[in-house]
C-alpha cells in the first residue's frame, strides 16, 4: 500500500517546500556571511529539512546532531525531556543554528535552547521549517521560519507517524483514522 493512500490533503506541495528552504539559506547566507556558524539539527524530524538547508548555504559551516526525547508512553508528553544524544563537538563561542523541522507546543525546543545556552556560544538562532502556533505552551524565539501552519496533524519531509511517512517528498496531513483522531503532542 501507498504511504500517499494515508495522506489526507497536501498542505505544501514539494516545490513549495524546496523554494522555501533556499530562499532560508539565502537568509542565512546574508547574515553569517564572514562568520562560521554551527548548524545542531534535532534528530529525527529535520534531518531532511538539515540536508536541503546546509546546500542552500554557499559558506563555510559545520553541523551537530543531537537526539531528544520529551515523550513518556503514546503520544502525550511527559513533561520530562532526555537527552539520547549529545553534541559531539564543544560550541562555546561558536554561532549556533538550531534548525528544527517543526515547533509545536515548544516545550522541548525551550528546554534545548536553555540546556544549549549552558555551552556560552556566541549567538543561538533557532530556523524552523514549520511553525505551528496554536499549540504554543512556550515562547519560543523564532529568528527564520519557513511557514506557519494550522493546527493539523502533518507528516512527511521528515516529520513522522510511528517513524512512517518521512520520505514523502511534500508536507501532508495525515488522515486521522490513522492516528485515531487528535494530534500526539510536541
Amino acid at each position: 500500500m501507498s504511504l500517499h493512500h494515508d495522506v489526507e490533503e497536501v498542505l505544501l506541495d514539494t516545490d513549495t517546500v524546496a523554494a522555501r528552504v533556499t530562499e532560508l539559506g539565502a537568509e542565512l547566507v546574508r547574515d553569517y556571511t564572514g562568520r562560521d556558524p554551527v548548524l545542531v539539527s534535532v534528530l529525527k524530524g529535520s534531518l531532511v529539512f538539515l540536508a536541503d538547508l546546509m546546500r542552500a548555504m554557499d559558506l563555510p559551516m559545520s553541523i551537530d546532531l543531537m537526539e531528544v526525547s520529551s515523550y513518556g508512553s503514546g503520544t502525550e508528553s511527559s513533561g520530562q525531556v532526555r537527552i539520547l544524544k549529545d553534541l559531539s563537538k564543544p560550541i562555546e563561542g561558536r554561532d549556533v543554528i538550531v534548525v528544527e523541522d517543526i515547533i509545536d507546543t515548544g516545550l522541548t525546543l525551550n528546554y534545548l535552547l536553555r540546556y544549549l545556552g549552558e555551552r556560552h556560544p556566541a549567538s543561538i538562532k533557532v530556523c524552523c521549517l514549520l511553525d505551528k502556533p496554536a499549540r504554543r505552551l512556550a515562547e519560543i524565539p523564532i529568528d527564520y521560519r519557513g511557514f506557519t501552519i494550522p493546527d493539523r496533524f502533518v507528516i512527511g519531509y521528515g516529520l513522522d507517524y510511528d517513524e512512517r511517512y518521512r520520505n514523502l517528498p511534500y508536507i501532508g496531513v495525515l488522515k486521522p483514522s490513522v492516528y485515531g483522531g487528535a494530534p500526539p503532542e510536541d
